[in-house]
This record gives structure tokens, sequence and C-alpha cells, in this order.
């Protein structure tokens, strides 16, 4: 089986993942939540939190592309579980860590995530800027285990108010 990698920076980490599971739940192999496009090696939470690092929170989605899962619908999905047209920020949670990011790991990824972004800027969001940054996949640190699934061990634990299906 052939698999990709996906990576994903929309906010807070545990709501970006819950999002993904509910919807990929029979698709997705495996999803992590960690670090990555900072410059400090092996950060942990806390020294992300403080926006000195560089690192967004994200996710990372491993899969087998079929036809009901692939770069394309992973994308389409990533815009609509968030609001891709604020900058460094989803609802109360502010900073550069909580960036709207693709990280991609091929030309391919790239393209696909360009060309989506314009599908869904002028389908979706005509008056308002998407400003998701389109970056190439660097380091990736996985997050400290108690944020794993965090939201599955802990159901009544914070959730962004801007992580919800818009379309």
């Amino acid at each position: 089986m052939t698999t990709e990698t996906a990576t994903f920076a929309a906010g807070c980490f545990w709501g970006v993942q819950r999002a993904f599971e509910r919807f990929f739940k029979d698709e997705i192999i495996e999803i992590k939540v960690g670090y990555t496009g900072g410059n400090v090696v092996d950060p942990d939470y806390e020294q992300v939190c403080t926006g000195t690092t560089g690192h967004a929170e994200a996710i990372q989605i491993k899969y087998a592309p079929n036809d009901t899962i692939n770069y394309s619908s992973l994308v389409e999905f990533f815009y609509r579980m968030h609001d891709p047209t604020t900058v460094d920020s989803q609802g109360p949670d502010v900073g550069t860590s909580y960036r709207s990011a693709i990280f991609y790991h091929s030309l391919e990824q790239e393209l696909i995530a360009k060309r989506v972004t314009g599908e869904v800027q002028n389908e979706h969001y005509q008056g308002q800027k998407i400003v998701t940054l389109i970056v190439p996949a660097s380091e990736w640190y996985d997050a400290e285990e108690y944020h794993q699934k965090y939201l599955e061990k802990n159901p009544e634990g914070y959730a962004c108010p801007t992580h919800f299906l818009r379309w």
C-alpha cells in the first residue's frame, strides 16, 4: 500500500485533529499533533506557546490515497473546518503558532494546494482574502503524549470555536 503524508496548521491542534478524525475516520491510517515551521530543534509546548520558536501547532496525517481520500479532498476539508482569512489566529487563540498553513511534501502537493486554495477563494470567500501560507514542509516534532488525541481523552476539553464545517 502506498501512503502519503499531509501536514496542516489551522489553530489549536486538538480541534483540528478531532475534525479530520471524525470526517475521515475510516480513511486515515495515522494522525498526530506536533510542531513544524519553526527554528528551534525539538521544541516543547511551552516554548511554542511563547511564539519565539516560529513553530505552528499542526497535524500530520498518514493516508493511502483512494477514491474517498486524496490530497485535494484533505486540502478542501482543511478550508471547510477553520477560518483561513485570519492572520495568526483562530477565534480566541492568537499568535504565530495558530497560523493557517499548508506544509506541502512534494511539488504535486504544492500545485494541488494552490489550485484548491484558488477554487475555495473564488467559491466561498469572495469578500475576504484567504491568508493561509503554502510552504514547504520542514522538520516535524511530535507534540507531547498528553496532546495526542487530547479531546478524545478529555471530551470536555477546550475546543476552538472556529473549528466547524462551513459549507
